[in-house]
């Protein structure tokens, strides 16, 4: 009799939270985060992904995650992370020409990044193994993709004579014209976007509920404009042609910062001057560091009895280890 209620209470807990037999994990992670942009760099030419990566701006990532596995090689994850980006100029190490130019640009932003996706995970060896009973790995290798929202606002600094720095927000100040009668082609763009998060990682299971784990998340955004640089310079009189006159005056200093390094006694570019890279969309990544924990009577185990922890410890189902198959079995009689 006792059997069978503790059975029909678990049924019954299984059908309220209307997952079947997945199982459900949730977690934390954090871990450095890196943008990838129009200002800053390394010497030379700017280039993609980690040969133009400015370390010292690394940032980190805080976030938390709930995943749910209809069975050990697939999983439906939700997550929310925030973190801040930024770039600068100014602390380019000069040993040429190229990365001059940069420099000379003199420009500086940093924002704030909240984001929330959905994504699907995918474990290779737990699906080509899947028919194999015996197979219950503590390393388990995966990849993902989904998609996700994100909102950002750079701002950027100016300084005056006294050196005093104040940050304005940069999107409200239309610095490169984008909204204005006198360039139709460049929208304003919104503070909140999509991108396409995917990556990869492993984890590694420590006991029957808890799981460590080391992956790379990388978004690609559909915006150059995370850090407000993307095309040329525009005629600073456009500024006082469609803003406010405070916020004219402001835009009309903050868009061009130009310090005269290639060019000595260069105090603006004229309009038209490359200012960013339009060719290639901003992105950011992030090394993350994860702790998953399962929840409900459902630990690690491929089903097979080969679960984590109790007996014997790794790989003991069959002298102490709890595992979902294994339960399976424990059930009343058809009779009662």
């Amino acid at each position: 009799m006792t059997c069978c209620m503790l059975g029909t209470a678990t049924h019954a807990q299984h059908l309220m939270l209307g997952l079947g037999n997945a199982k459900v994990e949730a977690g934390l992670n954090f871990g450095p985060t890196f943008f990838l942009g129009d200002l800053g760099g390394k010497v030379g030419k700017g280039a993609g992904f980690i040969k133009d990566l400015n370390y010292q701006l690394t940032k980190l990532m805080k976030g938390a995650f709930i995943s749910v596995y209809p069975n050990e090689w697939i999983g439906l994850r939700v997550a929310g992370q925030y973190t801040y980006v930024e770039g600068i100029d100014s602390i380019i190490n000069t040993h040429g020409v190229d990365e001059l130019w940069r420099k000379q640009r003199n420009m500086d932003f940093k924002s704030n990044m909240w984001e929330a996706y959905g994504a699907i995970e995918f474990f290779p060896t737990m699906y080509l193994m899947r028919n194999d009973e015996d197979y219950d790995p503590r390393f388990r290798p995966y990849i993902f993709g989904g998609l996700g929202v994100f909102h950002f606002n750079p701002r950027g600094t100016l300084k005056d004579q006294n050196g005093n720095v104040t940050w304005h927000d940069l999107q409200p100040l239309h610095t490169e014209g984008q909204g204005f009668p006198q360039y139709p082609d460049r929208k304003n763009y919104k503070l909140t976007q999509m991108n396409v998060p995917f990556g990869g990682g492993f984890k590694y299971i420590i006991s029957e509920k808890v799981n460590l784990g080391l992956e790379l998340l990388y978004r690609k955004t559909f915006t150059d404009y995370i850090d407000d640089v993307s095309t040329t310079y525009i005629d600073g009189n456009d500024f006082y042609a469609n803003l406010p006159a405070a916020d004219a005056a402001i835009a009309y200093r903050i868009s061009d910062k130009t310090i005269g390094l290639v060019t000595p006694g260069v105090g603006r570019y004229a309009p038209g001057t490359q200012r960013g890279n339009p060719n290639n969309n901003d992105a950011y990544f992030s090394f993350l560091f994860k702790l998953g924990i399962r929840f409900g009577d459902g630990g690690y185990g491929n089903d097979s009895g080969g679960g984590y922890g109790g007996g014997s410890g790794y790989g003991g189902g069959r002298s102490g280890g709890y595992s979902s198959r294994s339960r399976g079995s424990t059930r009343c009689p058809v009779r009662f």
